[in-house]
């Protein structure tokens, strides 16, 4: 699998005689006769395939030097080497500095997680000073439980609390070895208890708190996450929840704007704002009435306009035939006579997928109408990026091959592009015939940030049982722009794969809406299981594609737009029906709680369904096709009372004018459901308030 940049960083101390250490050579010197006694490396790989970093620290105090670029601190169980074998030097001591920087450090935004031990205060360690700052104490004793254990009554089955349903997402069981308890106070909150059977009834065992802009995690067992139990029970999954609750911090950091002498050089101000007064003269097709506005004028900004093409130039030397063909269309359009423009030439000359290099920049002047926004074509100008980093390159070549596809960031543009519009096709510019589907252009920041600002308002609505890392990625520009990325990259190419019934770039014919709908989906699915194969072998990052299509084909997509065929929202609703009635998600009490343990197997069950549609719509009929897909989304999202498509209301026969039936679907023909009428308001509701709280700020 590819390697990517880390997300945040983790720095597991080795410098305080601790029991246990992330360098299996040392756990080895450790315990020679059994080394996973003494080691977190499976627990260090595990993040690793997230992109979390993880180092060891190994000498010199726990100092602000120290924690500097550092997101999440873990202290895992310091002690006298009479009583453990530990790493080699230091002293199971914090010092008053340390301590204080370590406090400093988790008030700033810092994740800390502390492992502690059975009888604590024979380890001769101060752990309880450090944590006492936080509202927590591991209490000086051991617990066991006769009923509720795995194997023996030291191994304690923990009682998970219900309500910390977010951080437990994934985790089922949980087994405490030889461990002790935590006492609580000042908003401390427990995330696993010991049963009410055990020697100390309902005693916390793993609890959180959180200080300033930071979080702490405590456990009363410091072998739950070492290599013999990592594996067992559903331990993995809950050092990586708590690894990823506690660096929330390094999800919530902007990037930094990158740097563009494009969009610095002035020319770029004059070719921007010089399209824009051009683009309020225009008709809705491109052409300008001359008797409404002056030939002279618009000659003048046309030729500012080329002006300021040719002057901007030299920034972008990979398109020098393309900006030359742009003028050129420019030119002509003006003489003749500023009439419907056709850019032809400019389009043709228009290769940006001839060149995905990460960083480079394309300039992008046309005519053209936006998907999601205005539908007249009228001049843009954008300078746009393209994100294509060395996993994604490495994916494209070796596993999901699609040389049409090009992810795009927008870097500056023009005030038409203030829209919903999230892709630049071919389709869109203004032509005279038609054109060439030769690239597929998508703004992955856009999507990111539509994504980011209408799912985290729906996870609050909704009470979401999100897990951490799904919820860093609903606040992280960068994940969430190089998800959709990868998500995109899957999706396009799956338009041209699989066992279809005919041309799978269906837009392009007319028919039925939700066969739109349908393959859409069918993309959807596709890219969801890839990611969810893909994570399999190693790539955890994959895990986010699979947030990403999930929340955003579920609660989004229907909520968005109006409800005139709206493909997209149908194909929402029809994942999120599917997914309730098959258990995978449940709706009960106000909350919205997703297995996501056995959520994938929804989806993978669901795109079987629609591939046996189209594997089998190769023997039908048009009509019969379109009916049995009526059908399939039917069964579980209801249509309108008034369908004359619904199956016992048609009446056409095969030899009916396919296009008279078509007009017989309803403008919503599948309406939202009352959960889905709900959300949409209270979506409203809380997006105008976070736009309030914004402008207020």
């Amino acid at each position: 699998m590819p390697a990517r940049r880390p997300v945040a960083s983790v720095l597991f101390d080795e410098a305080h005689s601790e029991a246990w250490s992330i360098r299996p050579e040392i756990a080895g010197a450790m315990q020679p006769s059994h080394p996973q006694d003494s080691s977190y490396f499976l627990a260090a790989q595990a993040l690793r395939r997230r992109d979390v970093a993880i180092a060891p620290h190994l000498n010199g105090p726990l100092d602000a030097a120290a924690l500097q670029g550092t997101d999440v601190l873990v202290i895992a169980h310091p002690s006298d080497p009479r009583w453990e074998r530990t790493v080699p030097g230091g002293s199971p001591l914090l010092s008053a500095a340390e301590l204080d920087a370590i406090t400093t450090f988790v008030r700033a935004g810092g994740g800390l997680i502390v492992l502690g031990e059975e009888e604590q205060d024979k380890y001769a360690n101060n752990l309880n000073e450090l944590l006492e700052r936080f509202g927590i104490r591991i209490a000086n004793a051991a617990v066991s439980d006769y009923e509720h254990h795995d194997g023996a009554p030291h191994w304690v089955l923990a009682k998970l609390e219900p309500d910390a349903r977010d951080l437990l997402a994934r985790v089922n069981s949980a087994c405490f070895y030889r461990a002790g308890w935590l006492e609580l106070h000042d908003g401390a909150r427990p995330l696993a208890r010991a049963a009410a059977s055990a020697s100390a009834p309902n005693a916390p065992l793993l609890a959180t708190a959180e200080h300033g802009a930071g979080r702490l995690v405590v456990a009363a067992d410091s072998d739950l996450f070492g290599d013999d139990c990592i594996v067992e029970h559903d331990h993995e999954d809950l050092w990586l929840n708590i690894v990823h609750w506690a660096a929330a911090g390094a999800f919530r950091r902007t990037m930094p704007a990158p740097r563009s002498a494009a969009r610095d050089d002035p020319h770029w101000t004059e070719l921007r704002d010089a399209v824009d007064r051009l683009r309020l003269r225009q008709r809705a097709d491109g052409s300008v009435d001359l008797e409404a506005h002056d030939a002279h004028e618009l000659h003048g900004e046309v030729d500012r306009i080329t002006d300021a093409i040719q002057a901007l130039a030299g920034h972008f030397p990979h398109q020098s035939e393309h900006l030359k063909a742009t003028v050129a269309d420019l030119r002509s359009w003006a003489a003749g006579g500023f009439q419907r423009p056709d850019f032809t030439a400019a389009l043709a000359a228009f290769a940006p997928e001839r060149r995905r290099e990460d960083g480079i920049e394309h300039l992008v002047v046309f005519p053209m109408y936006k998907q999601n926004g205005s539908r007249d074509q009228v001049f843009e100008a954008l300078i746009v990026s393209v994100p294509w980093p060395d996993w994604l390159a490495d994916l494209e070549a070796e596993r999901f091959d699609n040389p049409k596809f090009v992810p795009v960031k927008l870097v500056d543009y023009t005030a038409g592009y203030d829209s919903e519009c999230a892709v630049l096709f071919p389709e869109t510019v203004a032509v005279a015939g038609r054109p060439q589907n030769t690239f597929g252009a998508i703004f992955c920041d856009r999507e990111a940030e539509r994504f980011r600002r209408m799912i985290g308002a729906a996870t609050e609505i909704l009470s979401i049982n999100l897990p951490p890392d799904g919820a860093g990625l609903v606040v992280s520009e960068a994940l969430s722009e190089q998800a959709f990325a990868l998500w995109d990259l899957i999706h396009d190419r799956a338009h041209s794969r699989g066992e279809l019934p005919f041309d799978p770039f269906m837009i392009r014919k007319r028919m039925p809406y939700w066969m739109y709908a349908l393959e859409e989906l069918r993309c959807d699915l596709t890219a969801y299981c890839e990611a969810v194969a893909l994570e399999r072998e190693g790539f955890g990052f994959a895990r986010n594609v699979q947030y990403a299509v999930l929340l955003d084909r579920m609660l989004r997509f229907p909520v968005a737009g109006d409800r005139v065929r709206n493909y997209d929202g149908l194909g929402g609703q029809l994942l999120f029906a599917f997914l309730r009635r098959g258990g995978c998600l449940h709706w009960a009490d106000n909350r919205l709680t997703i297995e996501w343990k056995t959520v994938a197997d929804g989806v993978g069950e669901l795109r079987a369904r629609v591939e046996e549609l189209y594997r089998s719509g190769i023997d039908r009929s048009r009509l019969s096709h379109w009916a049995a897909a009526h059908d399939l989304v039917a069964a579980y999202v209801a249509p309108a009372t008034r369908s004359a498509w619904a199956a016992g209301a048609r009446t056409f026969v095969d030899g009916d004018d396919p296009r008279a039936c078509i007009d017989l679907a309803l403008a919503d023909e599948f309406p939202l459901s009352i959960f889905f009428e709900s959300l949409r308001a209270a979506m409203a509701a809380a997006l105008r308030r976070r736009r309030a709280s914004t402008l207020t700020v």
